[in-house]
């Protein structure tokens, strides 16, 4: 038994048990993973709607595209089963006022990986799970971290928005960025997290090392950095050493790398990046492969012990494993977990500092 978890119960078995009627709301790869899981646990998928901009008399795998009110029109009580990521207020607002006026679950799909978060997976890995815990270096980290858990299990948004932190005091309170900083952006996409980090520090730093892997995400990280002193940016993935990995370029957040892919790429570790020169802060959102940038910077967190901005939820284990790793490499690291408003539990990251 874990204490902080609450759920016992997740949204899958609470669904395959329904008697109202259950339809998506969403379409695209998170609502192909979730029917996958219906099929597998024999639940009754009784249709599908899209938010009205998005509906168009169209059909979503043998299904009729609807809005919600049409379904309101035809049907009196039934379950929403939500099937895309928001990370928007107007949107978050959205899904809160469905909930509000139906039964609302957002299954937590992995983004990498494979496999469900519940409650016998928390079991499974009970001891790493309150050694996070009890490592965690504040009341609210451990609030956070509690939350997230249950959430995964359960699917209920209310467990996300008690403990939803705007990025600027996460900015302001935790990594306290200044204007000397030699900042490691692994996963730069089109460089939004170099511009969010120079706003708090007057676009001030001393130097900056940026990876994307993705060729497109890259020309406009590249366009981005131009005539920016003392940027380095690299067309190459984070990994633990310096080699080509099969890649799917997808244009998007969600590139990733793929066994399955012909294309090859660059990748680099940070320590070979660097070349045994320190970093400052090291921000790591990299689909799903955070260990393996983890061990490829593993001289540079355990000699100069840089801040440390890690994503905790592409994969099931990323939870309890990457604050473990971390720990390890570094003990002296105070660690924080915070959750940025998002609907699933995206954006909840780990931030180690001294």
């Amino acid at each position: 038994m874990i204490s902080f978890i609450k759920e016992k119960v997740s949204c899958w078995d609470r669904l395959a048990a329904e008697t109202r009627p259950i339809f998506i709301y969403g379409m695209g790869d998170g609502a192909l993973k979730i029917m996958a899981v219906f099929r597998e646990k024999g639940i009754t998928l009784s249709g599908i709607f899209a938010s009205d901009d998005f509906v168009r008399g169209h059909y979503f795998e043998g299904y009729k595209v609807h809005k919600l009110s049409e379904i309101e029109a035809m049907v009196d009580d039934f379950v929403v089963v939500l099937a895309f990521a928001a990370g928007y207020q107007e949107i978050v607002d959205k899904i809160h006022d469905i909930a509000s006026r139906h039964t609302l679950y957002v299954p937590d799909v992995p983004v990498a990986g494979g496999g469900l978060f519940t409650y016998d997976y928390c079991v499974e890995n009970a001891e790493k799970l309150r050694a996070v815990y009890d490592m965690l270096a504040d009341d609210y980290s451990r609030k956070v971290y509690a939350n997230i858990i249950n959430f995964k299990i359960s699917g209920r948004i209310e467990y996300l928005s008690s403990v939803t932190t705007p990025k600027e005091e996460i900015y302001r309170s935790i990594i306290r960025p200044h204007e000397n900083e030699v900042y490691v952006d692994l996963g730069a996409y089109n460089g939004d997290t170099i511009k969010e980090l120079l706003e708090f520090t007057r676009g001030r730093y001393n130097s900056i090392y940026a990876l994307e892997p993705d060729r497109k995400n890259f020309k406009k990280l590249a366009k981005f950095v131009d005539g920016m002193s003392h940027v380095f940016a690299y067309n190459a993935a984070a990994w633990c050493l310096d080699t080509e990995l099969p890649f799917s370029n997808k244009a998007g957040r969600q590139s990733a790398i793929s066994a399955s892919s012909e294309t090859y790429i660059a990748a680099r570790s940070v320590d070979s990046v660097l070349g045994r020169k320190a970093a400052t802060i090291i921000k790591m959102d990299v689909e799903g492969f955070e260990r393996e940038a983890i061990w490829g910077a593993a001289q540079t967190i355990a000699h100069y012990s840089p801040k440390m901005m890690v994503s905790l939820y592409h994969r099931n284990e990323d939870i309890f494993e990457l604050p473990l790793l971390i720990k390890s490499i570094n003990p002296n690291y105070r660690m924080f977990i915070r959750h940025q408003l998002y609907i699933p539990a995206w954006e909840t990251n780990l931030y180690a500092v001294l």
